[in-house]
């Protein structure tokens, strides 16, 4: 008896989708135009799918906008933040080198901050050189804070605040003098918090300005990178940090990967060919694997398409 229930389901389930298909087949064939209204609504040209909110290519070196969505859209950041907090450090480093060789005392502040971290613990010493890579490759909150710490007050800056709080008054004195007017600093890591917001055009001003810094260049395209903190007592361990740019492998430069419930799933990326070389940002993906996946989509169209035309409309021209 169960068999037969059984064989009866089954082919009543073959016969409804017989119907079905059969159906369907008459009904587009005796109804082309709508058939063909569905034909034209699909996209077969432009830029692809992405799950992202909002995203912008810029050329690296004239600045100019490529492509984009919503670029100027005010969103949060996430940990693309972590690019100005770098390029503060790198760029007093360009006017004096030694600073890299300088110790960063972890303080108790530092250690505990939430979120990715480099982990050093309080009462650690690392080179400030070293701190960088902890800061940009495993996008370290708690690096990012002493590092704030540590060069706050050496910041100048129009701000009587010390510290900690100049060095975020500094990140916002150098968004102004870039242009940047839809971004402010709240933090040095981009933990949400209101007020700390951004968008893909100014982000990718940014990249743009920190990717000119040899030093950061090179920081951000390291996929893995080893060192030793001194501890407490006077010992030595070893750390290692991986970059959470899944990009690198596939020949890409950088930049920084962000992530945080309300930002959702960020990433600043940069790609050369041909001899041009251009930044994109993709903010508020819907996945940390999707933002991977948006970005690689919107390289291959920028690549292959649009480039393609923009090259076409300026043979044309001349």
């Amino acid at each position: 008896m169960a068999l037969r229930t059984n064989r009866e389901s089954i082919f009543r389930l073959t016969t409804g989708w017989a119907w079905f298909l059969l159906g369907a087949t008459l009904f587009f064939t005796t109804h082309p135009a709508f058939s063909q209204d569905l034909f034209e609504q699909e996209q077969f040209d432009g830029p692809p799918a992405v799950t992202c909110e909002a995203w912008v290519v810029i050329d690296s070196e004239t600045g100019r906008t490529i492509a984009g969505h919503n670029a100027n859209e005010v969103l949060r950041p996430a940990s693309t933040t972590k690019m100005m907090t770098g390029f503060l450090v790198l760029e007093l480093a360009e006017d004096s080198p030694e600073i890299l060789e300088e110790t960063v005392l972890f303080s108790s502040r530092a250690d505990k901050t939430g979120g990715t971290t480099s982990g050093i613990a309080t009462g650690e010493k690392v080179k400030v050189g070293d701190l960088l890579y902890g800061l940009l490759l495993p996008s370290g909150n708690d690096a990012s804070v002493a590092l704030a710490e540590h060069f706050g007050d050496r910041l100048k800056i129009d701000s009587t605040s010390k510290g900690y709080d100049r060095f975020i008054a500094a990140m916002n004195q150098k968004a102004k003098q870039l242009g940047l007017d839809d971004t402010h600093y709240e933090n040095p890591h981009g933990l949400d918090k209101d007020g700390h917001v951004t968008t893909a055009a100014d982000l990718a001003v940014v990249a743009r300005t920190a990717m000119k810094i040899p030093e950061f260049r090179k920081i951000v395209k390291t996929v893995q990178y080893q060192t030793t903190v001194d501890k407490p007592d006077g010992s030595q361990r070893v750390v290692e940090w991986q970059n959470t740019n899944q990009l690198l492998p596939f020949g890409y430069l950088g930049v920084k990967t962000g992530y945080t419930y309300q930002a959702k799933s960020c990433l600043v990326s940069c790609s050369q060919h041909d001899g041009r070389e251009l930044i994109m940002v993709v903010l508020k993906s819907s996945s940390k694997d999707a933002r991977f996946t948006d970005s690689r989509n919107l390289w291959r169209w920028i690549w292959t398409e649009a480039m393609n035309e923009e090259k076409a409309t300026t043979a044309a021209a001349n």
